[in-house]
């Protein structure tokens, strides 16, 4: 079982075999589960595709052209900075 030590800043380093395993990449996020007898749960929380085509897309909204977001823009920055 391949084992890491905690650093002076609560750090670990996760062993390349388990890396590989899980093919995690600079910038994956893990989750932590306390479960009972002092064990660790730790997921590798994988974002997919799907996931990052649902953050860009939303079938609820209308689209806006460009100008209509110019003006939307234009508006909130008018609304946040004016001085009176």
């Amino acid at each position: 079982m391949p084992t890491t030590t905690i650093t002076s800043k609560g750090q670990v380093t996760i062993p390349k075999k388990i890396r590989e395993e899980l093919n995690l990449q600079p910038g994956d996020v893990l989750s932590f589960e306390i479960e009972k007898g002092n064990k660790i749960l730790v997921r590798a929380e994988k974002k997919t595709a799907n996931h990052a085509f649902g953050i860009l897309y939303s079938g609820a909204r209308e689209s806006l052209s460009g100008e209509d977001m110019d003006r939307g823009v234009a508006e909130y920055f008018k609304k946040k900075y004016r001085t009176e």
